[in-house]
C-alpha cells in the first residue's frame, strides 16, 4: 500500500492499460477518477472495479480542453485533490500513409498528443495550487521512436508525447512535480487484439519475432510500471520514458518463434 491515501486521475480508463492501471491503483490504496469518452463503458468499469467512495467517473473528450479541466475539478471536488495523473487516452487508426486524410491526422493529434498536453497543463496547474508534488505519467509507445508506417499518425503522436514529458518535467520540477512516461511494446488489450493490429497468424508471427521475450504484454504489467513510477520509490525519476516492451526496441534482428 505504497501509495495509500493518494488521488490519481486516468483517462481512457474504462478499458485495456487505463483500467489495469485503476484496479492497480486500488489496490495500493488510491481513490481513482476514471475519464473516457465512453459513457456505457466507463460506467460499466467503474460499478466493477470499486466503490462509490473509493472510484469516481466522469465523462470525457481529452481534445476538448474543458472537459479535461473538469475532469480534474471533478476530481478535486469529489477528493480534495490530485496527486497522480495518467495522461492515457488514445487512438490508433491503421491506414496505409498516402491515405491518410487532414482529418485522420487531426483526431488523432487531437486525442494523443493535444490531450496529454492539456491534461498535463490541468493536473500541474492543480499540483502547483496545492503546494506542489505530485505524478504525471504519459502513455507513450515504442512506436514513438520506431518507424511502422501502418500506424504512421500514431506514432508521431507519441514521438510529441514524449517531448510533452520532458518539456514539462523541467518546467515542473521546481514545484517537486514529476512528469514521466511509460512505452509499451505490443500489448494484448482490446485495441490490439480486435483484429485491427493483428489481422492474421502472420502478422502475430512477425511482432513476436520482433520480440526477444517471444510474448505479448499484459495490461497488469504496464500498470505495475505506472504504480512503479507513482510512487516515492522512484523520486528521482523524472523527463524519462520507460519502455516496458519484452526487448522490442534494442532489437535489431529476428528471433525464431517457438510454438
Amino acid at each position: 500500500m505504497r501509495l495509500a491515501g493518494r488521488v490519481a486521475v486516468i483517462t481512457g480508463a474504462a478499458r485495456g492499460i487505463g483500467r489495469a492501471c485503476a484496479e492497480r491503483f486500488l489496490a495500493e490504496g488510491v481513490k481513482v477518477v476514471l475519464g473516457d469518452i465512453d459513457a456505457a463503458e466507463l460506467a460499466r468499469c467503474a460499478a466493477e472495479i470499486g466503490a462509490a467512495d473509493t472510484v469516481l467517473s466522469v465523462v470525457t473528450d481529452v481534445s476538448r480542453k474543458d472537459q479535461v479541466d473538469a475532469l480534474v475539478a471533478a476530481a478535486v471536488a469529489g477528493f480534495g485533490r490530485i496527486d497522480i495523473m495518467v495522461n492515457n487516452a488514445g487512438i490508433a487508426p491503421v491506414q496505409d500513409f498516402l491515405d491518410i486524410s487532414e482529418a485522420d491526422y487531426d483526431r488523432v493529434l487531437a486525442v494523443n498528443l493535444k490531450g496529454a498536453f492539456m491534461g498535463t497543463q490541468a493536473a500541474g496547474r492543480q499540483m502547483i495550487a496545492q503546494g506542489g508534488g505530485g505524478v504525471i505519467i504519459n502513455m507513450s509507445s515504442i512506436n514513438s521512436g520506431l518507424a511502422n508506417p501502418r500506424v504512421a499518425t500514431y506514432a508521431i503522436s507519441k514521438g510529441g508525447m514524449n517531448q510533452v514529458t520532458t518539456t514539462a518535467a523541467v518546467a515542473f520540477a521546481p514545484h517537486g512535480i514529476r512528469v514521466v512516461g511509460v512505452g509499451p511494446g505490443t500489448i494484448a488489450t482490446e485495441m490490439v487484439m480486435d483484429g485491427t493490429f493483428i489481422d492474421s497468424d502472420d502478422m502475430r508471427r512477425a511482432i513476436l519475432s520482433r520480440t526477444p521475450l517471444g510474448r505479448l504484454g499484459k495490461a497488469s504489467e504496464i500498470a505495475s510500471v505506472v504504480a512503479f513510477l507513482a510512487s516515492d520509490d522512484a523520486s528521482y525519476v523524472t523527463g524519462e520514458t520507460i519502455y516496458p516492451d519484452g526487448g522490442r526496441r534494442v532489437l535489431n534482428y529476428t528471433v525464431p518463434i517457438k510454438e
